[in-house]
């Protein structure tokens, strides 16, 4: 497993004490993994997920440093979703 993927499970359980998370999401980093989060657990791992989203190593950083607000990095095309939008949505607030 990668270093990047290690850091950012961290992170998004650092953001999601007390949250809980309904369905289940992947962010996948191409040539780094892919993390899960359902409920209120994250983890490393690439199963099947409610909703997908796709980052490079540089945007899903600074996604978590609050640097780049998600919506935005969807709208200018350097995040992708597939699958459920609503539940993007819900992750926006974890994840901002």
């Amino acid at each position: 497993m990668s270093e990047v993927i290690d850091q950012a499970v961290q992170a998004i359980a650092g953001r999601m004490q007390g949250q809980s998370f309904e369905g289940t999401a992947k962010f996948v980093l191409p040539g780094e993994g892919a993390i899960m989060l359902a409920g209120g657990e994250v983890r490393a791992g690439d199963e099947p997920a409610d909703v997908t989203l796709t980052a490079d190593t540089d945007t899903f950083r600074a996604i978590l440093d609050g640097d780049t607000n998600p919506t935005a990095a969807f709208m200018t095309g350097k995040l992708s979703v597939d699958g459920d939008m609503g539940k993007a949505l819900a992750l926006a607030g974890i994840l901002a």
